[in-house]
């Protein structure tokens, strides 16, 4: 599904057991590694490469499954190629839909790429595949970081096993010296901007700016040359929100940004509450994303958010949650440095600035 592609990988995947009696007839949708998945529809940029792991798994409907002629070009290779935002700019500008771009087969097929000897395919691949390995050492270790900080949460402020919870009287849910806030009294929320989208680009002209779709990675190769209000610029570290279809959840690791409309960023009036709330708010909108309908896709509102109520505690407790979130957005701006880094080095290893 589009929703378990994120930064190149497939990940948080939608598991659903097939009958036997259908295996067969399914056999044409099974991945195999090195498959390139695309999101056929919404974010039609943002595309995976499979391995080992996803072998034999099934594609959904949502997605486009490429499969390359080895004899012709490196599957990684043509992945990189599909990653630059050039080629994510054509996409969209081909894509068809007036509320929702849509991809098919057709209009993928046609996607303009540079397809060198194998000899140098291989060396860039080679080049490239040292910064991924360290991309994704680090993922690996904000996966952990954010399961620990997830344990900690459900074990203080869910299960109220809290230090010195033995001690503490409860009420009503609420621990005695604890209180029952409302998230909008606890943060800034801002709500994002209805910018001119023929003013967006992926030729980096501009300002950067936050669709919903830039939420999961945490960046963006998306511009506009408008200006506007400093109120909508957000930095590093900012807890963002996608308020359409996923409620997806993030701080941000890129540069200062604009945010769109139909987007928001969360700003403790405390930052030391930075990393409690990021978890905190993570239930509540996600039961939003479950029951709220909209004609086409979910729409979170300002009504919505305001009704969220959070915990709040003595402040000591907060400090392992900042550290935890201190731990990943470093890891997740060193990501961001490295992904930088490697797609400045495609252009010129293609152009044979740096020789094969």
């Amino acid at each position: 599904m589009p929703k378990d592609i994120l930064n190149g990988h497939v990940s948080d995947i939608s598991i659903a057991r097939v009958p036997e009696e259908y295996a067969n007839r399914l056999n044409r949708h099974k991945i195999e590694p090195g498959d390139i998945l695309y999101s056929r529809r919404g974010d039609v940029g943002r595309c995976a490469f499979t391995t080992d792991i996803e072998a034999g798994w099934l594609c959904g409907t949502g997605c486009l499954r490429v499969t390359i002629n080895q004899r012709k070009a490196i599957p990684k290779f043509v992945f990189y190629q599909l990653q630059k935002t050039e080629t994510i700019g054509w996409v969209e500008k081909h894509a068809v839909g007036s509320t929702m771009l849509n991809l098919n087969t057709s209009i993928l097929s046609n996607v303009p790429i540079q397809i060198p000897s194998i000899d140098k395919q291989r060396f860039i691949v080679g080049v490239l595949s040292a910064y991924d390995n360290l991309i994704e050492n680090n993922q690996k270790q904000i996966k952990l970081l954010e399961e620990a900080a997830q344990r900690l949460y459900k074990e203080w402020f869910v299960d109220l096993r809290f230090p010195g919870h033995e001690n503490t009287k409860i009420t009503d849910g609420v621990p005695k010296g604890w209180r029952r806030e409302r998230l909008v009294d606890l943060v800034d929320v801002q709500y994002g901007y209805a910018f001119d989208g023929s003013q967006f680009n992926a030729t980096r002209n501009g300002m950067p700016i936050i669709r919903i779709r830039n939420i999961p990675s945490g960046n963006t190769c998306d511009y506009t040359t408008e200006k506007v209000d400093v109120q909508y610029v957000v930095h590093n570290g900012d807890i963002l929100v996608g308020m359409d279809g996923e409620f997806h959840i993030n701080s941000w690791s890129g540069p200062d940004a604009y945010l769109v409309q139909r987007t928001c960023s969360f700003r403790p009036n405390k930052s030391s509450m930075k990393g409690y709330l990021l978890q905190a708010i993570y239930e509540p909108i996600k039961f939003f994303e479950s029951t709220v309908v909209g004609a086409t896709v979910a729409h979170l509102g300002k009504k919505h958010i305001d009704t969220i109520s959070v915990l709040t505690c003595p402040d000591n407790l907060y400090v392992p949650f900042q550290k935890y979130y201190e731990q990943r957005q470093l890891l997740l701006n060193q990501n961001w440095l490295l992904t930088e880094a490697r797609d400045r080095l495609l252009p010129k290893l293609m152009s044979g600035e740096i020789e094969v």
